[in-house]
């Protein structure tokens, strides 16, 4: 091969993926290139054009596209901060966040798309980051407005009211309502179109029209729906989808069944929740003659309804995930589907897409078909009632399932080698509770339960992500194009702060930042199990890893430890498990030949960036839904004492969590026993002249004296400040006193989450291997 020739063809790869890094190995699947001497010329050209600039090296020995030395101009998100300053975090690149000052934002908002000048880069060894200047606001992020409509009209320019903004990051600045939509009512809560940005003459300015009136500031459950609408999540689904599914049949026809695997003899249950009323997997157990496990996960085969192309598809693709708020869900799917002819309900026929797994008693994959079935569910079991039978023994459930106890107690046993093999490679697990906010009938929270999970939850996690890493292995070795779920190896840099942090308490890393293996975080959550400083590490080593997405690359799953990964267990309400069926539908129909991988190779780039960032949408809805419900009923409990731990340390307070979850913030300002100051390598609030200490982890009491149900802020003051232990943390010398300085700084606004140094909050969201009771990110729903 011509070394011009696959230069340009490297360039051109990476130029379509500027953001993204790549193995020697991945660069060549991705060129389609074959052959072991074809591969050591790829490694020869790689670096030929590292020396040379046009690719280069990363920390963890991957390649990219090399910026130009002098290319100070980046294209970013702009997160701005509600004292007018903002940060521009640059995706996918090894940039640190960019500093713009006020006068220097070109009148960005928050989560605009924008492109910066860098006017002081970061240096090595200064802990500033670089500083920039927005040039070109590319793409506006707020384009409608959502909020209780207050009449105040005035003629002369044409204002019929304005728009209260409950966002904080909005709290500087006035929406008008112009004439020339609909005439909403005062305290109408309305949708309005920004017709108008703020510019130099009216820098705190944004105006539009007033669209539709969602409801009424009183009406019960308007709140949540104020939020939906804030995200533009789609709630109704179009008249062409609705015409679409009436055309659906509501049993299995004999024509369907035709070409499939019958599986309506094997014995497969599905295990949810007691409320679920959507079943997209049965699986069933048994063993083999050899001694080894057969398991079948069956999928609900809904790329078989879901045509491509369809209505029904465009839709399922616009919505991209299903979101579950508190009282209510927003499907990816009609219901007619996600609970009827596609949801696998006990004693009736079903299609399905079955992943059939040979396992050996180490919990090795030996052997593996992947096809379409038509099964017939068993059993619709619940969580609870498995754990009835596997954890306590309750005579009662055993007797009323006994056909089904001995496949149970094989299911625990497999569950347990599965676990224990994850283990074995790395993988690392967090505990972390969720939270179920019970309302009543008008929307008002009465009560936060806490969910515990179990072994049954435990056990169908095990099975789901088994068949994840079939199927993304199968394909992956079958060298087509594929979707994937991945979470890449974490930056050296970060992992090299976390591991020097973690000096600090006395615990050392085995390894080398530069090339980080699951297992060195595993072994991390090992050492500090039980110790005062758990919860802290725990945090910390969260915030220093990436964000899990989908690709079209396998970049494998390092929170899993898994080499390959994909979503393939719930396409009811993902939108990359429903086209991952499609795709295992036209291999096997299609062939693997190249005009078959032709006909997707360019197509799932764009559904893995699309997907993903919806995901991060119903993340951020679910999150803001459940901060203003936790808000509401603490609002009830206003002067109450509680019991608290600490659970986020900033240089302007503490963030603290209750037994239900709930957090809030105890602001420096309200610490009066002493002038406490943060020591950031500690992440504590260190006493000047008591030397008390707040640390992440540590015990609290505290009592409830504000909460704001608009802004999700729940506010605490500490009590006893005399019974805070105290450390021997050293203090930096004290500064010049000046008399013009503020105690304290400003409060930020928002619940906790990650606040840089500077109080902004940043985005962040755990990675879906390790949050995993969020139903949103979940491994099985």
């Amino acid at each position: 091969m011509e070394s011009n020739k696959l230069q340009s063809s490297i360039i051109n790869y990476l130029e379509q993926r500027p953001t993204q890094k790549f193995t020697a190995e991945e660069l060549f699947k991705g060129l389609t290139l074959e052959g072991a001497s074809v591969f050591n010329i790829l490694v020869k050209e790689l670096a030929v054009m590292e020396r040379s600039n046009k690719v280069e090296i990363t920390e963890d020995g991957k390649f990219k596209l090399a910026r130009p030395k002098n290319q100070l101009l980046v294209h970013g998100i702009f997160h701005a901060n509600d004292r007018g300053f903002g940060f521009v975090a640059v995706e996918g690149d090894e940039i640190p966040d960019i500093y713009i000052s006020e006068d220097h934002t070109a009148y960005a908002l928050n989560m605009d798309e924008v492109d910066v000048k860098i006017t002081r880069p970061s240096k090595k060894g200064d802990d500033r980051g670089p500083e920039g200047i927005v040039k070109k606001i590319t793409d506006r992020h707020f384009t409608q407005a959502v909020g209780e409509f207050e009449f105040a009209p005035d003629p002369e320019h044409n204002v019929l009211g304005h728009v209260n903004l409950k966002d904080k990051k909005m709290a500087s600045y006035q929406f008008d309502v112009l004439e020339g939509g609909i005439q909403p009512e005062d305290g109408a809560i309305i949708t309005a179109q920004v017709t108008q940005y703020p510019k130099p003459r009216a820098p705190k300015l944004i105006a539009g029209i007033a669209e539709e009136t969602i409801g009424h500031r009183d009406d019960p459950g308007v709140d949540i729906l104020e939020i939906v609408y804030q995200h533009e999540l789609p709630i109704e689904f179009p008249e062409d989808v609705k015409e679409e599914i009436a055309n659906i049949p509501d049993f299995v026809t004999d024509e369907e069944k035709k070409g499939r695997i019958d599986l309506r003899d094997e014995v497969v249950v599905t295990i949810d929740g007691d409320d679920s009323k959507d079943f997209d997997d049965a699986v069933g157990l048994k063993v083999l003659d050899n001694g080894n496990y057969r398991l079948l996960v069956n999928i609900a085969d809904v790329s078989h309804y879901v045509k491509e192309g369809s209505p029904l598809d465009r839709e399922a693709y616009r919505r991209s995930t299903s979101v579950y708020l508190t009282d209510r869900v927003i499907p990816m799917l009609p219901r007619k589907l996600s609970n009827g002819i596609c949801s696998l309900n006990p004693n009736v026929e079903r299609l399905a897409m079955t992943c059939d797994m040979e396992i050996t008693p180490e919990g090795k994959v030996v052997s593996h078909k992947i096809y379409p079935s038509v099964i017939e569910s068993n059993a619709r079991m619940t969580y609870n009632n498995v754990n009835k039978i596997l954890e306590s023994k309750d005579e009662k459930t055993m007797e009323r399932y006994q056909e089904l106890l001995p496949m149970f107690e094989q299911m625990g046993q497999l569950h347990k080698v599965l676990l224990k093999q994850r283990k074995k490679r790395g993988a690392i697990e967090f505990d972390d509770n969720e939270a179920q906010i019970i309302v009543d009938e008008t929307g008002h929270p009465i009560d936060i339960k806490i969910r515990v999970r179990g072994t049954s939850e435990r056990m169908i996690e095990s099975f789901m992500l088994a068949a994840n890493e079939t199927v993304a292995e199968h394909y992956y070795n079958a060298h087509v194009p594929f979707l994937y779920r991945v979470h890449e190896t974490p930056d050296g840099d970060r992992m090299l702060s976390f591991f020097e942090f973690l000096t600090n308490f006395g615990h050392v890393v085995k390894g080398s930042t530069k090339d980080l293996k699951p297992k060195m975080m595993q072994s991390v959550l090992k050492q500090v199990a039980g110790t005062p400083e758990e919860a802290m590490i725990s945090v910390m080593m969260l915030r220093s890893m990436k964000q899990a997405k989908y690709d079209a690359q396998s970049l494998g799953h390092f929170g899993l430890a898994a080499k390959y990964y994909t979503h393939f267990t719930s396409p009811i309400r993902r939108y990359p498990d429903l086209f991952v069926h499609r795709l295992i539908r036209h291999y096997a129909e299609d062939g693997l030949g190249d005009e078959s991988q032709s006909q997707y190779i360019d197509r799932i780039p764009e559904i893995a960036e699309h997907t993903s960032k919806l995901e991060r949408r119903a993340i951020d809805t679910e999150r803001d839904v459940d901060g203003m419900k936790k808000a509401e009923y603490m609002a009830d409990h206003v002067g109450e004492e509680f019991h608290a731990v600490v659970s986020s340390v900033m240089k302007f307070g503490l963030f603290v969590e209750l037994e239900n979850t709930v957090e809030g913030l105890v602001h420096i300002s309200t610490m009066k026993d002493d002038y406490y100051e943060y020591v950031e390598n500690q992440m504590a609030l260190v006493g000047r002249n008591t030397h008390r200490t707040f640390q992440i982890g540590q015990e609290v009491e505290i009592k409830l004296m504000r909460v704001d149900k608009d802004q999700s802020e729940v506010d605490f003051e500490l009590l006893h400040p005399e019974k805070t232990p105290t450390s021997e943390i050293q203090l930096p010398p004290r500064k010049p006193f000046n008399k013009n300085a503020k105690r304290g700084g400003k409060k930020p606004q928002g619940k906790n989450n990650n606040y840089n140094k500077q109080g902004n909050k940043k985005p962040f969201y755990k990675d879906n291997a390790v949050k995993k009771f969020s139903k949103n990110t979940s491994h099985k729903k």
